[in-house]
């Protein structure tokens, strides 16, 4: 697919590829040079909200965290 070269350097990524890409307005997108090539990359920024849920529950015991640091758990009171 080409794209034509515009004034002060501007192109426009074509809808196939935007969608394929799952990129809308306002996405960020890192600009390489790589043998004479130019590649643009996405920057995935992903929000707490995305990934919510993914690592395991939200709440974990106060003894597992110490556990996991490896120290001895503290009693608090």
């Amino acid at each position: 697919m080409e794209v034509k070269l515009r004034d002060k350097g501007r192109i426009t990524i074509p809808a196939p590829i935007r969608e394929a890409l799952g990129l809308k307005s306002g996405d960020v997108l890192r600009l390489l040079t790589k043998g004479g090539e130019i590649v643009l990359k996405p920057v995935k920024v992903v929000s707490a909200d995305e990934i919510k849920g993914i690592i395991g529950p939200a709440e974990v015991e106060l003894e597992d965290v110490e556990e996991a640091l490896g120290r001895d758990a503290v009693e608090v009171h």
